[in-house]
């Protein structure tokens, strides 16, 4: 198995932080309010956490060589990951602020060069 420099692994670090940056930058011209970005918990992170229309969304955002890369990369273990710290979430929220929603749900942003963006809304159900 090759194994991955230093300089790679900041390179892809970096990669993702863009990518993320302009998910947000995405959602924000789509009418939707970031409310957290890179949301840590001992149970896992969360990339964005949005809200639009009272649902609020977690949207884990990748960016890949490809689309299919892309839409690989988002394995049965990273969605049950983003589901159990998405609970969290919606634990600690309630309990700190009474905040409701209607509705949530998980959406994907998968971006790949040159510029192709796709928005996966509600990507998959918990």
């Amino acid at each position: 198995m090759p194994s991955i420099s230093k300089t790679n692994k900041r390179t892809h670090y970096q990669s993702g932080l863009r990518a993320e940056r302009f998910a947000a930058i995405i959602l924000c011209l789509k009418g939707y309010k970031i409310l957290e970005k890179r949301y840590k918990t001992p149970v896992g992170e969360i990339d964005i956490i949005a809200v639009r229309n009272k649902t609020l969304i977690f949207v884990e955002v990748k960016h890949r060589p490809s689309y299919e890369k892309g839409i690989l990369s988002i394995s049965e273990t990273s969605k049950k990951r983003i589901i159990r710290a998405a609970e969290y979430f919606l634990m600690k929220e309630k309990t700190s602020n009474g905040a409701h929603m209607d509705s949530f749900r998980f959406d994907a942003i998968i971006i790949s060069p040159p510029f192709y963006i796709k928005h996966l809304v509600n990507a998959w159900t918990s």
